[in-house]
């Protein structure tokens, strides 16, 4: 009874940002069904409302909030709306995110910052607002920033460049322990997760050209899967990873330890 509590989110406020699908509904899932009240933040409403409906049909609580977070002035409006309408912020969820695909001496300018302007910015102001406005003055929250095993290693020459890609989850994973330092004396937790290759919309491209050599390169032998961020989210959310801040979790099935 004593470890299901530490788990439980119950009376607690989630924003998972890219929460309509993907990576960020799987987490979204997890969150609420162990208690928390949601807030899905994506830009497309049809998809807010069919993520709503869905994690509603599974028993969780939540509700829609469409933003474009690659907007300098979006972060201050979501987070007044999230208050407004629960009260509290207590778990950030920063999942939102883009990609570029180019060769480095090719890179545009445009794909530079759309991918450095969310990924990095996008992700700071609303975690600047939500820690100023929310968490800060509670005196307790918990971070949760989505980085990626790309901003670990360099990439694979045989594909695709992705230099801004790679160069923003590096920023992410600095920014989480950059966070986590100054926070830590104020009672705000801030970790990353960094997935692996899992199968998404942004990926497909991938997927579909290198598929087969990735999972020869993953000891594991296999993708990301549907279940595999819920524990790790739910771990870094809850009390029961109440003494976790700073760190990178690495989930992708052993990729990048060969």
């Amino acid at each position: 009874m004593m470890l299901a509590g530490l788990f439980d989110l119950g009376g607690r406020v989630a924003i998972v940002t890219g929460g309509s699908r993907g990576l960020g509904l799987q987490i979204a899932q997890a969150l609420g069904e162990y208690g928390a009240s949601l807030a899905l933040v994506a830009r497309k409403q049809a998809d807010l409302d069919a993520a709503v409906e869905q994690l509603a049909a599974s028993g969780c609580t939540a509700s829609a909030f469409a933003a474009d977070l690659g907007e300098p002035d979006a972060a201050a409006d979501l987070t007044t709306r999230i208050l407004a309408h629960f009260g509290r912020i207590d778990i950030l969820v920063n999942n939102a995110g883009a990609a570029w695909g180019a060769p480095a001496e090719d890179f545009p300018l445009e794909g530079w910052s759309k991918v450095i302007d969310l990924n990095v910015t996008g992700l700071f102001l609303l975690t600047q607002t939500v820690a100023r406005e929310a968490m800060l003055p509670q005196g307790k929250g918990s971070v949760i920033n989505l980085a990626s095993i790309e901003g670990l290693l360099g990439h694979h020459p045989d594909r695709l460049g992705t230099i801004a890609y790679n160069t923003a989850k590096g920023a992410v994973i600095n920014m989480t322990r950059a966070l986590a330092a100054e926070w830590g004396p104020r009672g705000i937790r801030v970790n990353a997760i960094a997935p692996g290759f899992f199968p998404s919309k942004m990926t497909g491209a991938t997927l579909d050209a290198h598929g087969a050599e990735l999972l020869r390169q993953t000891p594991l032998g296999k993708l990301g899967g549907e279940t595999d961020l819920m524990g790790p989210a739910l771990l870094l959310a809850s009390d029961a990873g109440g003494h976790i801040t700073g760190q990178v979790l690495v989930v992708d099935g052993g990729t990048t330890i060969i």
